[in-house]
């Protein structure tokens, strides 16, 4: 005898295999996971954010070396929204990218504040990502010592998003390229395009 689940059940297992695909991502990355990482993306996947634009297994190589490099991000999570499409579906959340800095030789702390999109597919009854990309908000630099003041000056930062002006600020101190074109709030008209690129390639409406 068999039985069939309401849709409305199947739907909600998909909801919770993808927001936990993307938790898992997400603690992979914070852990030094790196296997569980790769394992997230499908290879044919792509991530566009401020330091790398390339495949989910460039992405795992590039975050192993940031890591040796001695930028290890954390990242702090608001609620998991996913929507579905048949065998696809986009998931949206708020985060806060947290990362230890040394500015001009005093410690600070970055928070970049972003909306991260996920893409993902269901190929073969597994659900993996073919995409992730950022949308930056705004950032911030603090002190471990409350009232220590951090030595950037307006000029320091001047050639940078306002969006993502301390995040690039490091970045560039590192070494990285950072990417100036991407979707930020500072530019609501690139949000709005990429939102239309993502949920688009699922077939829903931003």
């Amino acid at each position: 005898m068999t039985t069939s689940l309401p849709q409305s059940v199947l739907d909600a297992a998909d909801v919770s295999a993808v927001t936990q695909l993307v938790l898992t991502e997400r603690e992979s990355r914070d852990l030094g996971r790196w296997e569980r990482l790769r394992g997230c993306f499908f290879p044919d996947s792509r991530v566009r954010l401020s330091w790398i634009d390339g495949t989910g297994e460039e992405f795992v190589r590039g975050s192993i070396e940031m890591a040796r490099r001695g930028l290890p991000a954390k990242h702090r999570l608001g609620p998991v929204l996913v929507r579905l499409n048949g065998e696809r579906a986009v998931a949206s959340l708020s985060a806060i990218i947290d990362i230890p800095a040394v500015v001009k030789g005093t410690p600070a702390h970055l928070s970049s504040y972003a909306r991260f999109l996920y893409r993902a597919e269901r190929r073969e009854g597994r659900w993996g990502l073919v995409g992730f990309d950022s949308v930056y908000v705004r950032d911030e630099f603090t002190t471990p010592i409350p009232g220590q003041a951090i030595p950037l000056s307006p000029e320091d930062v001047a050639p940078f998003r306002p969006s993502y002006r301390m995040l690039s600020w490091t970045l560039a101190s590192q070494g990285y390229e950072v990417n100036m074109d991407l979707a930020g709030d500072d530019r609501p008209e690139t949000a709005e395009a990429l939102a239309r690129e993502v949920y688009g390639w699922a077939g829903l409406e931003p």
